[in-house]
């Protein structure tokens, strides 16, 4: 026997008592509606199990309720948490997300991408872009709904929020030199992320006012053996290395691996400070320091930059902060000595 139509809003008129314009006034939530008849219609739902078709409300209120997310490199718990502190934001305010999760950013990809969301009617464009890249002026300035990009770098005419990353860097190079260190080193994320940049720039601003203008930076690709690999040759070009600032923490999982091959203990002969705070870091051997960055903030940012834009105010652009999570893998150097002993 096949299966019963599903309800529809005649069907909720009907098994309340009301007219058919008087459900889609509930519906939409307008003031003009008695709250005894709001009470019958909202029974009267969830007595049928009805649910709305929401391509039929998006063609009535030319609203969709959804707001498009583009992102590059998903597998990385970044942009993944990212697009989660998104979709977690918008559904506070009571929107849905449609995600298009891309290989590759280029020119074609990125418009291919746009014009899939423009095609579901998205209210908004979030573009989590991890290497940075926007759509150029002249697309901006040809989009009929507004553009947000997060974490890159700034777009002509895009609103744009993102992880303070240079104050982060900062942050993790001002604990280990706060510890006493100078033999600081720096395993970077790749140069051709922003973030990764970013990170850098506030190693080196930090490490240059310590007076530590020649401090060594080595070069990974996030992933644990490219860390390994990174901390093996930072130890061989530069022993008198006492700490490590990594830019991720994963790649930091492959640097203590590394130093326990090398006979070192973390922190006694070397500290370790990671970024991102990844679930896991809590439990490495030992517990990993690290600067937290705040993806829930991140997204409420991104989605106020979009209620911001879609009520035509002008959106002002955000930095969140990071924070430092002090645990087990930093301590003052071997030999150091306390001031005035």
């Amino acid at each position: 026997m096949p299966n019963a139509s599903p309800p529809t809003m005649a069907h909720v008129a009907s098994r309340a008592g009301v007219s058919h314009q008087t459900v889609s006034r509930v519906l939409n939530d307008a003031d003009a509606v008695r709250p005894e008849t709001r009470e019958k219609v909202l029974q009267a739902i969830a007595d049928l199990g009805y649910r709305r078709n929401s391509a039929a409300r998006a063609l009535v209120t030319r609203r969709s309720g959804l707001i498009g997310v583009i992102v590059d490199e998903l597998p990385h718990y970044g942009p993944a948490r990212t697009v989660t502190g998104i979709a977690e934001a918008a559904r506070e305010a009571g929107y849905g997300i449609s995600l298009d999760p891309l290989l590759s950013v280029t020119g074609s990809t990125l418009d291919a991408a746009i014009e899939h969301h423009l095609e579901q009617s998205v209210e908004a464009i979030v573009l989590v872009t991890a290497r940075g890249k926007v759509p150029d002026a002249a697309t901006l300035s040809a989009l009929d709904v507004p553009l947000v990009a997060l974490d890159g770098q700034l777009g002509e005419g895009a609103p744009t929020a993102g992880v303070d990353q240079h104050a982060g860097g900062v942050m993790a190079t001002r604990h280990l030199l706060d510890l006493g260190h100078t033999g600081v080193a720096h395993v970077a994320g790749p140069q051709d992320w922003p973030q990764a940049r970013a990170r850098l720039a506030g190693f080196r601003d930090s490490a240059d006012r310590a007076g530590l203008a020649e401090a060594p930076v080595v070069v990974g690709d996030w992933s644990p053996a490219s860390g390994h690999a990174a901390a093996l040759e930072a130890l061989d070009r530069h022993p008198d290395v006492t700490a490590l600032f990594v830019a991720n923490d994963q790649m930091a999982a492959g640097v203590l691996r590394a130093l326990a091959e090398r006979g070192l203990r973390v922190p006694e002969d070397v500290s370790v400070v990671g970024f991102d705070d990844i679930p896991e870091a809590a439990f490495l051997s030992p517990p990993l320091t690290t600067i937290r960055q705040d993806f829930a903030s991140l997204g409420r940012e991104a989605v106020r930059l979009v209620v911001s834009a879609l009520g035509e105010s002008e959106p002002e652009p955000a930095l969140v902060p990071p924070r430092l999570v002090a645990r087990e893998s930093t301590a003052r150097p071997p030999r150091a000595t306390t001031p005035g002993t």
